[in-house]
C-alpha cells in the first residue's frame, strides 16, 4: 500500500478537543497507521456538538499545529489539513460565515453530522440550508442514520439535490457487520457514493482502516472506482 496516495477525509487525530486521539503521542500512532497503509492526505475533522463537543476554533487551531509537526516527523509527503465534523444545528450558517467551525480545508464543503434518528424533513432542510448558503455539505457516515440506511432512494434524493455522501472504512471492511457492509455494497453498486473516512478515534479500537477498505473496493467494483472515491473525489476538496 505504501505510496498509494489515499486520502482520508474524516478522522479524529487533532489531540484533545474531542473524544479523538487524547495527546500528541497517540496523534502520533495514527498519523503512522495512516501512512503504512497508502494515505498521504489527511483532513483532521474534530467534532462540533452543542453541548457536547464546543471546542473554539482557535483552540483546534492552535493544537492543529502540533498535527502538523508530528506529520512532517513521519515523512514529507503525508499532508494534513484541519475541517471539522460538523454536527446538523439551525446555527450552522451563521457559524460557519463568522468562521466558528471549520470546513474542509478551507473549502466550501462541509463534513455534515446527523443524529441516528433524525427525521428526513429534517436532514433535507439542513443540507438545503447549506447548499443555499453556497456550500457543498457532505453527509458523514451515512451508513448511521436510520433515515438513510432504510431508504437509498431517500439518498439518491439527497445526492441529487447536491449533497455528497461518505461512507466509514469500518462500514465497507465489515467490521460492522454484515447488513453494514451489504449496506455499503448497495451504496456503492448505485453510483452514490463519494469518500470514504476511517473516522479513527484512537489507536486501539478505533483505528484507521483506510487501505482494508481500499482493497475491499478494489476486489468489488475494480481499481477505477477505487480510486475515484479514495483518491480522485477527495483530491477536488484540497483544490477547492
Amino acid at each position: 500500500m505504501s505510496g498509494k496516495g489515499l486520502y482520508d477525509i474524516h478522522c479524529h487525530i487533532v489531540p484533545g478537543v474531542d473524544d479523538g486521539a487524547t495527546d500528541i503521542e497517540e496523534t502520533r500512532k495514527l498519523l503512522q497507521m495512516e501512512y503504512d497503509q497508502g494515505v498521504r492526505t489527511i483532513i483532521a475533522t474534530p467534532h462540533f456538538r452543542f453541548r457536547m463537543f464546543e471546542t473554539p476554533v482557535e483552540r483546534v487551531k492552535q493544537q492543529f499545529q502540533m498535527v502538523e509537526k508530528a506529520a512532517a516527523e513521519i515523512a514529507p509527503d503525508l499532508q494534513v489539513y484541519s475541517g471539522c465534523e460538523f454536527h446538523a444545528n439551525m446555527e450552522m450558517l451563521p457559524m460557519l460565515r463568522e468562521q466558528r467551525v471549520m470546513t474542509m480545508a478551507g473549502s466550501r464543503y462541509v463534513l455534515t453530522e446527523f443524529s441516528h434518528n433524525s427525521e428526513e424533513n429534517y436532514i433535507l432542510e439542513r443540507l438545503n440550508a447549506l447548499l443555499s448558503g453556497g456550500y457543498k455539505p457532505i453527509v458523514a457516515h451515512i451508513e448511521r442514520y436510520e433515515a438513510t440506511r432504510t431508504s437509498l432512494d431517500f439518498v439518491e434524493e439527497l445526492v441529487g439535490m447536491g449533497a455528497y455522501m461518505q461512507i466509514n472504512a469500518d462500514s465497507i471492511a465489515g467490521k460492522d457487520g454484515f447488513f453494514t457492509r451489504r449496506y455499503c455494497n448497495k451504496v456503492m453498486k448505485s453510483g452514490l457514493l463519494h469518500f470514504v473516512g476511517s473516522d479513527c478515534h484512537n489507536s486501539t479500537r478505533r483505528i484507521s482502516r483506510i487501505g482494508e477498505a481500499y482493497n475491499r473496493v478494489i476486489a468489488k467494483f475494480g481499481q477505477d472506482y477505487a480510486d475515484e472515491l479514495f483518491i480522485h473525489n477527495p483530491a477536488q476538496i484540497i483544490k477547492k
